[in-house]
């Protein structure tokens, strides 16, 4: 009897599970509804994310200010309540708590990540990490090789898993590259090795840091749609529920540069990434698809004034400012005024030249970036963070849920509550914000 009973809740363990939803879960760092229009102006066309039949607005404050940065962002979108700028997996007062990664984990999912940047950066890093700040990556990748948490890892960063010996950060001797092998992870470096994997454990670090933009990625490093459709082949193939994050990560960069073109093919690339997700979830049934931005970067806006935006010129740029400078000096007048013609269409006065020679050279790419922008039309207010809503876009079981106006703490608590997994109560943070 005793026996039949076990089997019979073996049976039940299996069907839940078996019907238990997906999630995948992805986030355009610094994106908002701008970064989405001015990719989709410049391509011509609508963006697969702005597609999905249901349209939500999110606030995206901290604790401490009405400007998040990316760490407390990951952590509410992640986890579900506030946190200070900079700290990851730990409400204000140092308490940690766990992402709702963490807690599907133990109820049986496979969890995946896929990002273009360091995979103990500060978004990825909220999915498992707890950290009182984000600039931890050495003990954030201890945590990340410690815990288990997460079953596929696709990114950047293999510097904070190995010793200073062997080229990377460790200080404490540690290769935890080797503790994952021995804890069953198939370790890979090269997209060729990504395409051919097929182990349900696997941590794939394509560079040294981050993955290199896209808009001058080698051949050697994946796309983040690519790296998407492996993660999901990896974590549905075995029929248990799964969750996958996958982040655009570097449209904030170009975002704080001020480069329009940066954040235009950043954006295209993890719009591509979502067209993966959607394929997936479309053919499967059972998996809801939610895509948003953690914060808005840039104050970007869409004309500079007289009703325009000269599209025609935006289109034929030639790639970033930062590419831009690795071949012309800014001492070479002559090459470089006919370089900005070349590579955007645009001309310099003697008077904007002489001002821009007397920029700071760690400075340069940034304000020569903002330079390009505002001839073509598109304008800046910051090279930071702003407090602007951010979209969240959903399609799937459960998507009519991600409608009207929310903070970006209510995504999870929806998630958890959809998949079931809601079993903890959720924390509120005194929030005192500048």
């Amino acid at each position: 009897m005793k026996a039949r009973s076990l089997l019979v809740l073996a049976v039940l363990l299996v069907t839940a599970l078996a019907f238990s939803l997906n999630i995948i879960y992805l986030v355009g760092d610094g994106m908002s509804f701008n970064q989405l229009l001015l990719a989709s102006i410049l391509e011509g066309r609508v963006l697969t994310t702005m597609t999905l039949p249901y349209t939500g607005i999110t606030t995206t404050y901290s604790a401490d200010s009405w400007v998040t940065d990316s760490a407390p962002a990951g952590s509410a979108l992640f986890g579900g309540y506030k946190t200070l700028n900079r700290a990851i997996g730990v409400l204000p007062n140092g308490t940690p708590m766990p992402s709702m990664f963490e807690i599907a984990k133990r109820a049986g999912y496979n969890i995946g990540l896929a990002v273009t940047c360091r995979v103990t950066h500060a978004t990825p890093a909220a999915m498992y990490g707890h950290v009182p700040s984000r600039d931890d990556e050495v003990t954030l990748a201890k945590q990340l090789a410690d815990s288990g948490v997460v079953d596929v890892i696709f990114g950047g960063g293999w510097d904070m898993f190995v010793p200073t010996a062997q080229g990377g950060r460790r200080t404490d001797g540690l290769s935890l590259i080797e503790q994952m092998r021995k804890n069953g992870y198939e370790y890979i470096t090269t997209i060729e090795q990504l395409k051919a994997v097929q182990s349900s454990k696997v941590v794939g670090l394509f560079a040294k840091g981050h993955l290199d933009p896209v808009s001058n990625r080698p051949a050697a490093q994946p796309t983040l749609d690519v790296m998407t459709q492996k993660a999901l082949e990896i974590l549905s193939k075995e029929g248990k529920p799964f969750m996958l994050m996958v982040e655009g990560s570097q449209i904030d960069w170009e975002a704080h540069a001020n480069d329009f073109y940066g954040v235009w093919k950043e954006t295209v690339e993890f719009d591509n990434a979502v067209r993966v997700a959607l394929e997936f979830a479309a053919k499967d049934g059972n998996t809801l698809v939610v895509v948003l931005g953690d914060h808005e970067t840039g104050g970007l806006s869409l004309s500079k004034g007289g009703y325009t935006i000269n599209v025609e010129l935006a289109r034929k740029a030639k790639g970033t400012t930062a590419m831009f400078l690795a071949q012309y000096s800014i001492s070479d007048k002559a090459k470089f005024i006919a370089g900005l013609r070349e590579w955007y269409g645009i001309s310099i006065t003697d008077a904007e030249y002489e001002m821009m020679t007397k920029i700071p050279s760690n400075n340069l790419r940034r304000e020569l970036a903002r330079f390009v922008s505002e001839k073509v039309g598109f304008g800046w207010t910051t090279f930071d963070h702003t407090a602007a809503p951010v979209p969240v876009y959903a399609f799937g079981p459960g998507a009519h849920l991600f409608t009207g106006l929310m903070d970006n703490t209510d995504v999870p608590k929806i998630l958890l509550r959809l998949t079931g997994l809601s079993t903890i109560t959720f924390p509120v943070a005194a929030v005192s914000r500048n």
